[in-house]
């Protein structure tokens, strides 16, 4: 899970009940277990989940297998049927839950249902949105639903230079949809959702670093954090974008002049412990890395989830994280997942 802010952090700890911390110090001491003898144990249940409201979305940024329509697997919407009964099954030991994985949330009618009913149960709610549905009406609704966290994909402070990556996309939306949330928060008293502008930082963008933090301050959104954008052939980057600037840049050049994943794969992984992800249409797969759903670990069509949690495919996926992290595919290109909370 990211990191939070004060206000932020106190929110999320008012959702930990004893069982959830229960369950929280289970699937962490049988990580540590599993680290340090090589051998997958997993004690517990989810802390945090990652749920996909749907595979569309009405933008085309260059390197989303969503915008880019490049998919292999089925293009569709969670019906909210499905999402309670699955909800109901994890609720009493689930922290976190985010609506998210691939698309945009919003295109999803029953969206803001579905967070209001994981709201009502007591669980922390978060989504990412390129915000071009949030209408002055979307904007109330989505204050209402109790949504504890709202991530705005901003990457450009001038339409020339958002417009780069984010395909299709329209600067004056975002901004709009932004100040409709923290409109309504004032006047409906809210304290959520915490807001924050998301900027991708790529190289087409770069130089608007300090420009993103003006204009969020001059909205009124909470916070802005930035974030290194994964890039698929970064050996190549046919389309420009690894930045110059290191800091924040997933790559670096080795001695030859190309470029390398700066993590050094240690063969753990703390997501593979704590967190999952289930696709529209039930299929549960390790990590967002997986955005094809190619590593499919089960399938909650057929099963309830807390078999799946522990069934053989997840058990041979974490002892291959264990043994040779570096030859799992979708963890080549990762950046993320090795630490615990600054661990």
């Amino acid at each position: 899970m990211p990191a939070f802010n004060w206000n932020d952090s106190v929110n999320l700890l008012s959702k930990l009940t004893l069982r959830r911390a229960w369950n929280a110090g289970k699937v962490l001491s049988s990580y540590y277990l599993s680290k340090w003898t090589k051998r997958p144990v997993q004690w517990g249940y989810p802390i945090s989940i990652s749920f996909e409201p749907t595979t569309s979305c009405n933008l085309r940024c260059p390197e989303c297998p969503s915008g880019l329509r490049a998919f292999t697997r089925p293009t569709g919407m969670l019906q909210e049927d499905f999402f309670s009964n699955t909800i109901d099954q994890l609720s009493a030991d689930l922290l976190y839950l985010i609506f998210y994985f691939q698309g945009e949330p919003y295109l999803n009618p029953s969206f803001l249902d579905m967070v209001k009913y994981a709201s009502e149960k007591g669980i922390y709610t978060a989504t990412s949105t390129n915000a071009h549905y949030l209408s002055d009406a979307n904007a109330k609704k989505t204050v209402e639903s109790g949504l504890d966290r709202l991530i705005i994909s901003i990457d450009g402070t001038s339409q020339d230079v958002y417009q780069q990556y984010r395909v299709g996309g329209k600067l004056d939306k975002v901004l709009e949809g932004a100040r409709n949330i923290v409109k309504w928060k004032a006047k409906l008293k809210s304290n959520t959702p915490f807001v924050f502008f998301q900027f991708l930082v790529v190289k087409p963008n770069e130089h608007q670093i300090e420009e993103v933090k003006q204009l969020a301050k001059e909205i009124g959104v909470d916070e802005v954090r930035f974030k290194t954008a994964q890039v698929y052939d970064y050996k190549n980057d046919p389309n420009n974008l690894i930045p110059s600037i290191e800091k924040f840049s997933r790559y670096k050049k080795n001695e030859a002049g190309d470029y390398k994943v700066k993590n050094s794969l240690s063969n753990h992984c703390w997501r593979l412990w704590h967190a999952t992800v289930i696709t529209w249409d039930g299929l549960v797969v390790p990590c967002c890395f997986d955005k094809d759903a190619q590593h499919n670990l089960g399938d909650l069509k057929g099963k309830p989830f807390k078999e799946i949690w522990h069934n053989d495919k997840y058990v041979q996926f974490r002892s291959q994280i264990l043994q040779s992290r570096r030859n799992i595919d979708i963890c080549a290109n990762c950046s993320e997942g090795t630490t615990v909370w600054g661990d």
